[in-house]
């Protein structure tokens, strides 16, 4: 099988509220398009190598795959802050950030034009705050923090894949609650807690956090790579985006996929 093809490109937006410098890591399967889109929100230590691995990883899943950096204007210390005020309060420049690297994505002619956003860790809980009215199809979460207003995030969103990690005590309880309101908002989802694992169990290593941050993240989150845990929630993740946004049916039948609309 064919690598994917990994660039960095400029987003420049038509948005006043984004970043004017906006860059993103754009990750293109072998083979040829269109393809299904998917944005990933990174976690909160920025648009690593880690973070490019797993651009990568969605592209030879598939699917046309981008990054945008919502740290481009400062890095995670002048940003991070900024962010996650973002993501509590449902918008501001890291929701347009997101909104250009979208519409990146929908404009290219290898793009089917049905596109999916999925977060790590930061990125989980901003996937949540765009499940609904942010013309996205579907969404990713991966041990993000829930919407304070949770019933209201989930009222009339897309269909929705999340995984948590049961040593995760950050989170404990998110995957049973995200559950419930799902159920009850009436959204097709897919939520599992992996009992072996903590938070940042997707990564494939932890040598992008700091050193001295390891043990505390390691004792309190149960932070670090579960290679069984993720091969499980990949697969769940890669068959709902297939289902959702290229329009495969769960019997594992491959239609066309869907034209642009």
């Amino acid at each position: 099988m064919s690598a994917p093809t990994l660039v960095d490109l400029d987003l420049p937006s038509e948005l006043a509220g984004a970043s004017p410098r906006l860059r993103g890591a754009l990750g293109i399967p072998a083979g040829d398009g269109p393809w299904p889109g998917v944005v990933l929100v990174y976690e909160a230590f920025g648009l690593t190598d880690e973070m490019r691995r797993q651009v990568a990883r969605m592209a030879e899943a598939g699917f046309l795959s981008l990054m945008p950096d919502l740290f481009v204007e400062g890095g995670p210390r002048r940003c991070l802050r900024a962010t996650f005020r973002d993501i509590v309060r449902g918008e501001g420049r890291s929701f347009d950030d997101v909104e250009t690297a979208r519409s990146a994505l929908v404009a290219r002619p290898d793009c089917t034009g049905r596109v999916g956003v999925l977060g790590f860790c930061m990125g989980g809980g901003f996937a949540l705050m765009a499940a609904r009215n942010r013309g996205f199809r579907a969404v990713s979460a991966n041990y993000g923090r829930l919407p304070k207003d949770l019933d209201a995030a989930l009222s009339g969103a897309c269909p929705v894949v999340a995984s948590y990690g049961r040593r995760d005590l950050s989170l404990r309880g998110a995957a049973a609650k995200l559950e419930v309101a799902l159920t009850a908002a009436g959204v097709p989802h897919d939520v599992k807690e992996y009992p072996t694992a903590g938070h940042a169990f997707l990564d494939t290593t932890d040598e992008d956090v700091p050193a001295l941050l390891r043990p505390i993240l390691a004792r309190v989150l149960g932070a670090g790579p579960d290679p069984a845990a993720a091969a499980d929630a990949w697969r769940r993740i890669d068959g709902f985006f297939r289902t959702h946004l290229a329009g495969e049916p769960e019997d594992g039948a491959k239609p066309a996929i869907e034209p642009r609309a």
